[in-house]
């Protein structure tokens, strides 16, 4: 009774986890080039006369998501956001499944962003 307790409990906490990084929105664009898309933002701030910010991350890490959820819904934090920066979730993916050729993209964003990722995720870089 015990062993199936357990189990019960293990596959609950297991179905709450998956459902929690699931509903939340996917932010960041993994089809875009990141390099390209800071130097848009820092030409768009400066012509707003704005800061930018980098939430770098991915979609694979829940608290990047997490967080971007709570700038949009939180109406006083997403308010000050808007009227001073540019906000822009910077795609980082630290696997090197994804080719030898992604891998030296990836650490030359890290190199031009002052390796937020030594960190940990999400990383809010400003300029």
């Amino acid at each position: 009774m015990k062993r199936l307790f357990i189990t019960a409990m293990f596959m609950l906490i297991t179905v709450m986890t998956i459902t929690a990084q699931t509903a939340l929105k996917k932010v960041y664009n993994e089809n875009i080039d990141p390099m390209e898309q800071i130097d848009k933002a820092l030409v768009k701030a400066k012509a707003e006369g704005k800061y930018v910010v980098c939430q770098v991350g991915g979609n694979w890490c829940p608290w990047c998501l997490r967080f971007a959820d709570f700038a949009e819904k939180d109406q006083a934090v997403n308010k000050v956001i808007n009227d001073n920066f540019v906000y822009m979730h910077v795609n980082y993916n630290p696997r090197k499944a994804a080719g030898e050729e992604a891998a030296k993209k990836a650490a030359k964003l890290m190199q031009r962003l002052d390796n937020p990722a030594r960190f940990g995720f999400p990383r809010i870089r400003c300029a």
